[in-house]
């Protein structure tokens, strides 16, 4: 039966709603305050006269940064690992939970609490870098994958959706002869797309944003990714406008154009960031249903 609206429940809908869309404004407004920069005429940047509209639209601050020198090698190597490293870690730390699901695993509950512990407490940085040396990861594409199969608390997440799924369809399959992998694959990895897609997005952002393995451990300029570029290429922004200016000058004296630091900073900075926000949209029907699924008894 439809209940009746009262003043109260009006009023408490309507201030919740406005706060949360100010709240929401208050969180998008400076990543389009980036890309009004980006797309605005330079000479309007360089004023400081924008505020909310692009003025002078253009796009010439991406050609120019586009054509810089390892920005091509650094977004596909960056879409490679955030794409393979996506990859293996939902399969390993998939398996590795749906094996924590077994009673009968072999030291199932130490093994389990030994990757737990994991979460909370490491080593630090200097034997974190030891150890990546020691397993020969250093200047290697499989830095960026390895470390990262097994996460702690994606384990919890999968591990826990997977134990709301009825036992009986896994002993209904064995009965008929399927194996361990055939069940994981054909049996629970269907029934768990939701916090999969979940895991999923989480661990692309990870991978896609993660600069550190570059900082640290790749010297080869092959292996660099597109957030290592920004880091390079934020600190040497005044050289970095000066350089495109000599390289496409005669074009972009002929068009009138004016590029700035502020302006390869930014596009850069709209160029890193621009591939995750679109994955979010798409994800996001599986991001809430997996999320709390996956947490209820987590």
């Amino acid at each position: 039966m439809k209940q009746k609206a009262t003043f109260g429940s009006v009023s408490f809908s309507f201030i919740n709603s406005t706060a949360f869309i100010l709240f929401a404004l208050l969180c998008i407004f400076p990543l389009y305050y980036i890309f009004v920069l980006t797309v605005s005429d330079n000479k309007w940047v360089a004023s400081g006269a924008l505020v909310v509209f692009p003025k002078g639209f253009n796009v010439e601050n991406y050609v120019q940064v586009l054509k810089l020198d390892g920005i091509g090698m650094a977004l596909w190597v960056t879409i490679l690992k955030t794409a393979v490293g996506t990859v293996c870690t939902l399969a390993g730390s998939s398996f590795l939970a749906f094996l924590f699901t077994k009673p009968n695993m072999f030291m199932r509950k130490f093994l389990y609490r030994f990757v737990l512990v994991t979460m909370y407490f490491n080593a630090g940085l200097i034997p974190w870098f030891i150890n990546m040396k020691n397993l020969h990861l250093m200047n290697t594409f499989a830095v960026y994958i390895i470390p990262y199969i097994v996460a702690p608390f994606y384990i919890i997440l999968i591990k826990t959706y997977l134990e709301s799924i009825p036992s009986a369809l896994e002993e209904s399959a064995q009965i008929d002869g399927a194996g361990i992998f055939r069940i994981f694959w054909s049996i629970l990895v269907p029934l768990s797309k939701p916090i999969l897609a979940t895991v999923a997005v989480f661990e692309s952002v990870n991978q896609w944003n993660n600069l550190r393995d570059n900082l640290f451990l790749i010297t080869d300029s092959r292996l660099n990714t597109l957030q290592f570029i920004l880091y390079k290429f934020m600190s040497e922004a005044d050289a970095l406008a000066s350089k495109i200016m000599v390289n496409g000058g005669a074009g972009l004296s002929a068009s009138n154009f004016t590029l700035t630091p502020t302006a390869v900073s930014m596009t850069i900075a709209m160029v890193v960031i621009l591939p995750i926000v679109c994955i979010y949209p798409v994800m996001q029907r599986y991001f809430t249903k997996g999320i709390m699924l996956g947490a209820v008894k987590g």
